[in-house]
């Protein structure tokens, strides 16, 4: 038995060894999927291809990562403003930006605050002032005009350009940006849409507020002595032609007393804001000049849009094309410190049914639209409105009620204060101690034209003998009515 056991023993070793090597061989043989992965591995065309893919994708996240990076720290450390075409600060900018160039290289200021002074610059600054941009492409803008002595004149601004620019400003630099919106353009007048883009550190971002006072007091310079008369452009207004040169309120006159009413209830009104808003009363005023053509309505107005510093909107409701929305939205729009003037407010309401050659039957404006546009719900508050008309017979009740015409005034014919006053102001050098005027005021008696003549008949009258003393006095009898053609015969 021991024999057996023994001689048994050794049949079993080799087994178990020859089974630890097959065991070690298929360990060693590749799977399926190594397989697969070792024949792609193992080429070299794989392995550029793959890495190129790497690569790519790899820059494509970096030139994400990067743009959002920059975007971020443009964000954080840059602030932008936009200026539209039709915003009023587009014009200010662009002519003060020109201006100011012109005075950096002057060496002077627009503004007291930032005047520079006499003393020695340091060197960094006078480095500053070598190296910094000058504006190089620039763009025309032609005015025209007229000169003291009535002569056409013309006068040139440049304003920067289309592209980018540089603006030093308060030691702060600024990157303006002028482009224009691709081929859009405005309908109405041809302009095309553009915006002026501001871009400066955000830690000068104070500075926009500091540029735009001085942008809007420089072009309120410009202004000053004149007023702007605003005509509607579509939905909204625009200035029509150059700003004018304001009227002398006492170059118009009118009744004694009547332009003293209307100046001390207007300028009580303006200084009044606070009581209505307390009480809740509507803070707009209307006024209705009426009376025959030539006796100053529209020259006064002009005059008084000047002497408190206000603008003129001109509007017509009997306009082709406007109707009760468009009439509301303009009233909605007024440019802020202007009076509107609604000339001639009864023609809209004459002969509406007849039609002209064209086939225009007349403005689509309904007196019930006038009327809401005047002191509806959705009129507009802080208005100051001119109704004129030359027939106020024609005019409805409704709309001379208070709310819509708070004051009503008649411009009549020249009376003899306003003769008398229509003298001196022609003849007072020619005729010091009045003995003229006398002579002259019986003569006009006598013709019976004391309240029957307009101020403008007179005005031409005495325009044609300027200076003539006795020669306004010997053809007095020009001026009767119906002998106007003898003016300038």
């Amino acid at each position: 038995m021991d024999g057996n056991v023994a001689s048994s023993s050794p049949s079993v070793a080799p087994v178990k060894q020859l089974a630890e090597p097959l065991t070690g061989v298929e360990a060693a043989k590749p799977s399926g999927t190594q397989s697969f992965l070792a024949q792609y591995t193992d080429n070299p065309f794989f392995s550029a291809g793959f890495g190129l893919a790497v690569l790519a994708t790899a820059a494509r996240f970096g030139q994400q990562g990067l743009k959002r990076g920059v975007d971020f720290a443009r964000r954080r450390l840059l602030v932008d403003v936009e200026i539209t075409r039709h915003d009023d600060a587009y014009d200010w900018f662009l002519r003060w930006m020109s201006a100011h160039q012109r005075s950096q290289m002057a060496g002077t200021s627009l503004s007291p605050e930032t005047t520079r002074s006499k003393e020695p610059r340091g060197i960094i600054a006078n480095m500053l002032d070598k190296i910094l941009p000058r504006l190089h492409h620039l763009q025309i803008k032609t005015s025209k005009g007229k000169g003291p002595d009535g002569s056409a004149q013309t006068q040139f601004s440049l304003v920067p350009g289309q592209g980018a620019h540089i603006l030093r400003y308060r030691n702060a630099f600024i990157s303006v940006n002028r482009q224009r919106q691709g081929n859009a353009v405005d309908i109405a007048t041809g302009t095309p849409f553009e915006t002026v883009t501001l871009t400066t550190l955000y830690s000068h971002r104070h500075i926009f507020e500091a540029l735009f006072t001085e942008a809007h007091a420089h072009a309120q310079q410009l202004q000053e002595g004149k007023t702007t008369v605003f005509t509607p452009w579509g939905a909204e207004w625009r200035a029509f032609g150059e700003p004018r040169r304001k009227r002398p309120l006492d170059s118009v006159i009118l009744e004694e007393g009547v332009a003293e009413h209307i100046v001390a209830d207007l300028k009580e009104f303006l200084s009044a804001r606070t009581w209505y808003l307390d009480r809740g009363i509507p803070y707009r005023r209307g006024y209705l000049l009426y009376g025959p053509p030539g006796t100053g309505k529209s020259s006064f107005i002009q005059a008084l849009a000047g002497h408190l510093d206000h603008d003129i909107a001109m509007l017509s409701v009997s306009e082709r094309g406007m109707t009760d929305d468009r009439l509301n939205h303009l009233l909605l729009q007024v440019p802020q410190r202007t009076v509107v003037v609604l000339e001639d407010a009864d023609a809209a309401f004459v002969n509406r049914a007849k039609a002209d050659a064209d086939g225009y039957a007349g403005a689509t404006v309904t007196f019930s639209g006038l009327l809401n546009a005047l002191d509806g719900i959705a009129s507009a508050e802080e208005r100051i409105i001119f109704l004129t008309t030359n027939h106020v017979e024609r005019m409805d009740e409704a709309l001379l009620r208070p709310g819509r015409v708070d004051l009503p005034a008649r411009i009549g014919y020249a009376t003899e204060w306003q003769i008398e006053k229509l003298w001196e102001r022609f003849y007072l050098e020619q005729d010091k101690e009045g003995e003229g005027k006398k002579r002259f005021m019986e003569r006009v008696r006598e013709l019976g034209l004391v309240s029957a003549a307009s101020p403008a008949m007179f005005q031409g009258f005495f325009l044609v003998h300027k200076g003539d003393v006795e020669g306004a006095i010997e053809k007095a009898g020009d001026l009767v009515v119906g002998s106007r053609d003898k003016l300038v015969g």
